[in-house]
Formats: structure tokens, sequence, C-alpha cells
């Protein structure tokens, strides 16, 4: 049984960690694996004021929440704890939280956890968190060390009294344990191939837990998905023949194709005309330089038009001469 003191302390960790789940609009729930206790008191400082970090046995956590939600049960029977259900389903593995005390805290906070990340050598039966390749090259140890090299069967050869890798070396695989012959070589180079530090596993926010991976979504990505969804909406549209706000272009950009079709295939238009539009069809630019020649030949055709009438007039005056000849004749014959 508990003492006195331990008890009270257990209650007012419950009672903190009920109230900041409760009164703080957002909390990250962090993996921890493999963080040290400087790194940790770091991070502490860190977000001290903007954040709260808090960590905690499970199985605490756990009673805290299910006495939560009993006593909000008992409250009032028709109470919502589906948040605290979500939440409590969420807690598992070496883990902890970041309660953030605004919104803005959110970013601020993965700023911080990206900061302290402190470099670590690989350890024999640690899940290795990347793959691992030692270079090709001069390694600075002596021939006396080639038994950690043919433990692994990296190939290698002597120069100037060296052992140098002759081709590079996958070490550690990623997902897979390192065994102790990689833990030891890495070791004799001076690697420290791994980072660790405290990695946002998931995000509780009004009322609902959503993996991390939805906190690097941007504008773009959003718009990208609204817009994909807008074109499902206006091609089941399409195939329903519901005319929708968002199938709108399409039916009239369909519709233009009709009357085109029909227009060009149609059987009164003369051959040359028909033929005419297809061809501008068929070159979009033919058809600019149409227009061109038309608007250049406007001024040509004005002008043409005003020599015609010139010569028209030139010729009723000839004939109006000769008739006027052949009556003086008529007269005086």
């Amino acid at each position: 049984m508990p003492t006195g003191a331990k008890l009270a302390r257990k209650n007012a960790y419950m009672a903190k960690l009920v109230d900041l789940v409760e009164s703080t609009p957002v909390a990250l729930i962090v993996e921890v694996d493999h963080v040290g206790s400087k790194q940790m008191q770091n991070i502490r400082m860190a977000l001290r004021g903007k954040c709260t970090v808090l960590m905690g046995k499970n199985t605490m956590i756990r009673t805290s929440i299910r006495k939560r939600i009993e006593a909000k049960q008992e409250e009032d029977p028709d109470a919502d704890v589906a948040d605290l259900s979500s939440l409590l389903e969420s807690i598992n593995g070496n883990m902890g939280f970041i309660f953030c005390h605004q919104t803005s805290g959110l970013q601020v906070a993965r700023d911080t956890l990206a900061e302290f990340v402190v470099p670590a050598a690989a350890k024999a039966g640690v899940v290795a968190p990347k793959d691992v390749t030692i270079p090709a090259g001069p390694t600075g140890l002596e021939p006396a060390q080639t038994s950690f090299f043919q433990a692994l069967n990296i190939p290698t050869k002597i120069v100037k009294g060296a052992i140098e890798i002759t081709t590079d070396y996958k070490i550690c695989v990623e997902g897979e344990r390192v065994v102790l012959s990689a833990q030891a070589l890495l070791t004799k180079l001076g690697l420290k191939p791994f980072q660790y530090g405290m990695i946002v596993r998931s995000v509780y926010q009004d009322g609902a837990v959503f993996d991390a991976a939805v906190l690097d979504i941007s504008d773009a990505i959003l718009m990208q998905k609204f817009m994909t969804g807008v074109s499902h909406v206006a091609a089941f549209g399409r195939e329903l023949g519901i005319p929708t706000e968002a199938g709108l272009p399409h039916m009239i950009c369909n519709a233009f194709k009709n009357i085109v079709a029909t227009v060009a295939d149609i059987d009164f238009f003369a051959g040359e005309k028909a033929q005419e539009i297809k061809d501008i069809l068929s070159d979009p630019e033919k058809l600019a330089a149409m227009k061109a020649a038309a608007a250049s030949g406007g001024g040509g055709g004005a002008a043409a038009g005003g020599g015609g009438a010139a010569a028209k007039e030139e010729a009723a005056a000839v004939v109006e001469e000769e008739e006027e000849e052949e009556m003086d004749f008529d007269l005086f014959g």
C-alpha cells in the first residue's frame, strides 16, 4: 500500500493531467525512446511558459483518464466521453505529453523538438532508425584490426600500413537490429550514425487524436485535395446528367464542341467552306492569319472601290460624247 505522501503525489499528478487534458487546446503525444535526462531537461527549459511537458507511467495515465470518464458519467449519464476514450486508446509505448497553452505553441514545440536532437552511437540490439553506410576509403586503423572487417565480410586492403575499404558497405539496415560486430566497428571508426530526440507521434485536439503527419499538410496540398474533390463532383454530375455548378464549365465546353462538330459536318455548306472550317479547326494559326489579312485588306478594298467608281464615271463620259457626235452628224448630214 502506498504511504500518505506517495498517495498525495499520485493524486496531484492525476489532477494535473486531467486539468491539462481538458484545459489546453492542443496536446502532442511524443515518443521518448533513447532520450536522455539532460536532453529532456533542455527541452523543458526551452518550452517553459509556452508548453508543459508531462511524463508518467502509462498505468497511472490510464487510471487518471478512466477515473475522469467514470466521474463524468456519474455526473451525467448522457455525457459524451468519446474524446477521453480516443485519448485512452493512444496510451501505449514509451510516450509522454506536451500540452500547448496556445494553438500557436504547436509550431514552437515542434521547432524546439527538432532543435534538441543529439547524435548517438550504434548499440547492439537496438533497431536502426535509418540505413548506415561506411564509405570506401582509408579507415586509419592498423592491419591488426582486420578481424572486425572480416566478421562483416567488408572488402579491404592494406595501403601504407593502414586498412582501406575498397567499396561502400551498408553496415546497418533501417528497421533491423544492430549486431555486436557492427557496433564494435562503428565505435572503432568513431562514428555516431544515429540521432535521437522526442518524436511527435500523434496530436490530441478538439477531442480527436490524429497522426502527426497531418501537421505537415500545407495550403497547396489542401487546395489540391479540394480541387480533386470538385473534379469528382463534376464527373459524377455529368455521368448522372444532373447539372451542377462544378460541372457547368464542362457542359458549356461540350455544347460548344457539339456545335462546331455539327457545323463542320453539315451538308448544305459548300465544299470549300466546310473544308475552310475544318482547316481552321485543325490549324488555329490559320484563323489568326485570316484575321490579320482581313484587317490589312480593309483599306485596300476601299481604295479599290474608289478606283472602280472613277472608272465607271469615265466610261459613262465617253459614252455621252459618242452619242453627241452621232447627233451632230445626223443633224448636218
